[in-house]
Order: C-alpha cells, then sequence, then structure tokens
C-alpha cells in the first residue's frame, strides 16, 4: 500500500463511523452542531496523530504484556494538553464537547489505530494513517451534524436560514433523528462502495464453533463450506 492509498482509506473505504462503525457515542451526540463537530473532529485528529506517532516511536520499548494500559496513558496525556487548550482558547465550544472531550480517551477509533497499526508501523506511515482516519471522522462528523442541524434547526454554524427555520423538523437533533441520519448514511456508503468494504468469508478453519460441531466431523465441515461459499473440504479436522 502506497502512503497516498494509506492516507485515503480512511476517508471512504475504511471510514472510521460510516465503515468501521466506531465512535458512535460522540458521533450521535455531537453532531445536533457543526461547530461542535468540527471542534470534536479536529481534537480527536490532533490525539490521534499525536498517540500514533508516539506508539510508533516506542512501539520496540513498550513491554507487550501492558501495551494497552500504556497506549491509554500516552493518549490521556495528548488528551488533557487538547482539553487545556481549548478551555483557554475556544471556552464556548470546550463547555459545548463537555464530557465528549475527555472521553476520546477511551474513543474505540484512538485506541484500535494504536492498536492495529502504530504498534506495527513506523512512525511516518502510523501519522499518515492517523491524519487519514481522522479527516475521514470529521468529515463523517461534518456530513451528519450539516444535515442535522440544517433540516432539525433551521440553521448551519448557528446562521439561521431563512427558509428553512420555519419547516424545521426537530426530531432530527434528537436521538431518534440521530440514528435515523447515521443509518441512512451507512447505507449510502455501502450504496457507493457496492459493499465491497465488508468480507464475512471465514472457513472451516475460522469457524468459532468449529471444535463444538454436533454433526459428523467431514459433514460438518461440508456444510461450513456450503454456509460459507468456500467450496472446499478439509480432511475433517476442523
Amino acid at each position: 500500500m502506497s502512503k497516498f492509498q494509506n492516507f485515503i482509506k480512511g476517508i471512504i473505504k475504511e471510514n472510521p463511523v460510516l465503515v468501521l462503525v466506531l465512535g458512535t457515542c460522540p458521533t450521535l451526540a455531537i453532531t445536533t452542531s457543526v461547530l461542535n463537530a468540527l471542534g470534536m473532529g479536529v481534537a480527536a485528529t490532533v490525539v490521534l496523530l499525536c498517540s500514533n506517532m508516539a506508539i510508533s516511536a516506542l512501539r520496540n520499548v513498550i513491554p507487550d504484556k501492558v501495551r494497552i494500559p500504556c497506549y491509554i496513558v500516552l493518549i490521556a496525556g495528548f488528551v488533557t494538553m487538547v482539553e487545556m487548550v481549548m478551555h483557554a482558547f475556544v471556552p464556548d465550544l470546550y463547555e459545548s464537547l463537555g464530557i465528549f472531550l475527555s472521553l476520546i480517551v477511551v474513543n474505540c477509533i484512538i485506541l484500535g489505530r494504536a492498536e492495529m497499526y502504530a504498534s506495527k508501523n513506523k512512525v511516518v506511515d502510523s501519522a499518515i494513517d492517523a491524519l487519514g482516519m481522522g479527516i475521514g471522522f470529521t468529515l463523517a462528523l461534518f456530513i451528519m451534524s450539516s444535515i442535522r442541524e440544517i433540516i432539525g434547526a433551521g440553521t448551519w454554524c448557528g446562521l439561521a436560514i431563512p427558509f428553512l427555520a420555519d419547516y424545521k423538523i426537530m426530531i432530527l437533533t434528537m436521538a431518534p433523528g440521530g440514528f435515523f441520519v447515521f443509518g441512512c448514511l451507512i447505507a449510502l456508503v455501502n450504496k457507493l462502495t457496492k459493499n465491497k468494504n465488508v468480507k464475512t468469508r471465514i472457513g472451516c478453519s475460522g469457524c468459532p464453533s468449529a471444535s463444538l460441531c454436533g454433526m459428523n466431523k467431514k459433514d460438518g465441515c461440508e456444510e461450513c463450506a456450503k454456509t460459507n461459499g468456500e467450496g472446499e473440504v478439509n480432511d475433517g479436522n476442523a
């Protein structure tokens, strides 16, 4: 994978929100406002970039048995710095994001990239991966918040839209509206990518229930092969 492919994969193909379905809690909570969504996206991107680079640089030093606690400590340090900067320079945004800013520490996107990518790759590649994922996260939040704020509140970035302000659909600013928009965007991405992002074929060797299969071993493997579309039967050891 080239550096450019590594960068753009997080925007659509492996979008952390609309494809990997990570960071759902802040996505649904703060996308009632475009400004809040952009603030969260930028904050998460900065933390993701800094933590990916730090973890990649220290990947040969951090003991494997305590890697997750070490990742959390590093991430928490960067989140604290971002919080302090936002509290000092954009206090209104800091207050609007509230607890969700602190919860970046345990955001599945941050921890997921640390575990799956940064801990196994070089610093530059990890930084590129973080930027791609961060931009993909921010873009998803921006699109979702724009839909919800424009249609649900009749405003955009806090500015009233004359016609829509009189015909707003307020349910979109509530939890049901958030889930509805979220589901529609996921469906749209799946349609645009023609479901190429999801692969569910695991085969007999990857089946978690292979050892508990109640059938005859050979028959069980044949049945699994039919179910998974593998078309391949092993010697009955699965």
